[in-house]
């Protein structure tokens, strides 16, 4: 099998391993619930594994465009907009505080949690409105802040986020299911805290992580002959981070090399085409130009790298050239790649647990 195919088989068998259905499926157990709600980006996915599990029962789902296929009729089913909200992010937020607080003293609610949330449901503070809402999301993404400096903020503007939507609840019982697309699995960070539990509150709360990048890296790593290491460490600039990353990759010996994580980029303005993952994959390209026998798949789980129809990018010793350092300042790292037929395209996944990059060597 060449180094292409392994490491694009170790890449798909580490979402595989935390695909939502599955991770969902897994957990479920005790008595049914009143309501199931679902929110992020494996919120279909998740929601089908309920389901199926508990039978047919109300059920909202809030997610992303193209997100929202094979879910039953009966389903109430909202798709809005990733990574800038739009104006269905606000009426999935309405939904949210309406579902959850008309539920009965004695109610019991399922709510299944993943990344993407902060963006596709929202309920703004007074003050706020979808404008600013929009223009925060927009300055956040291209200000190279990590995912928990940009929740942060995200919480602050929000009556749905960091425990508010659940303040709402009167019933006796919630279990928070969540798929994490953050370091350290926090729920409080995971949407911005849309699961998180409330402050004060009357109700017995249990709160469950499904899947992580951990499981995701550990599936991979399983699978890998030759295993260098699997580390969690995509935490920097993908500017800052390639240079380190590409002296491991020109010094490593046949094998494999897992990490994971979650890196960030700063934008100019009006940036062209791409996202962090196609980014990385280009600064990468770089790093290993002319060298044989090694590809390095960099993407995103959720089968989506920022505002493109992309999850990363698949890399070796030939696709660095002409154009590449102009894309990468222009930020139009996914055009590069097309033209090198060098993008990574999955189509929605079902699961989001961050970034996982994979290179092998033969």
């Amino acid at each position: 099998m060449s180094a292409r195919d392994t490491a694009l088989r170790l890449w798909h068998a580490g979402v595989q391993a935390v695909d939502g259905y599955t991770a969902t499926a897994r957990a479920l157990e005790g008595p049914p619930p009143d309501q199931i709600i679902a929110v992020g980006k494996a919120a279909a996915s998740m929601a089908r594994a309920a389901l199926d599990h508990f039978g047919d029962l109300p059920c909202l789902v809030v997610t992303k465009d193209g997100h929202g296929g094979d879910l039953p009729s009966s389903v109430q089913l909202i798709e809005a907009s990733h990574p800038v909200p739009d104006a269905r992010s606000l009426a999935a937020g309405a939904a949210l505080r309406s579902t959850v607080a008309g539920l009965g003293a004695a109610s019991r609610l399922l709510l299944l949690v993943s990344g993407g949330a902060s963006a596709l449901a929202e309920d703004p503070v007074d003050g706020e409105t979808l404008e600013s809402l929009m223009a925060l999301n927009t300055a956040l993404l291209a200000s190279g802040l990590d995912i928990n400096a940009m929740n942060a903020e995200r919480r602050t503007r929000s009556r749905i986020k960091g425990g508010g939507l659940l303040s709402g609840f009167g019933g006796s019982f919630v279990q928070v299911l969540a798929i994490s697309d953050v370091p350290r699995d926090d729920i409080g960070v995971i949407g911005s805290g849309i699961g998180a539990e409330p402050a004060a509150h009357g109700f017995e709360y249990d709160c469950r992580i499904v899947a992580s990048n951990r499981i995701a890296r550990a599936a991979a790593a399983a699978l890998a002959e030759g295993l260098i290491a699997n580390e969690e460490c995509l935490y920097d600039d993908v500017s800052a981070l390639a240079p380190g990353i590409g002296a491991r990759l020109r010094a490593m010996p046949k094998g494999v090399l897992i990490l994971g994580g979650e890196p960030t980029v700063i934008l100019p303005d009006n940036p062209g085409n791409g996202g962090r993952n196609q980014a990385l994959a280009l600064e990468l390209a770089r790093e290993i130009a002319g060298i044989d026998n090694l590809v390095v798949v960099v993407g995103g789980t959720d089968g989506s790298d920022g505002p493109t129809d992309a999850a990363g990018g698949i890399v070796d010793g030939t696709v660095w050239g002409d154009g590449a350092d102009e894309a990468l300042r222009r930020a139009d790292s996914g055009g590069f790649l097309e033209s090198r037929n060098a993008r990574l395209i999955t189509g929605p996944t079902g699961t989001n647990v961050m970034d996982v990059l994979v290179a092998v060597k033969c």
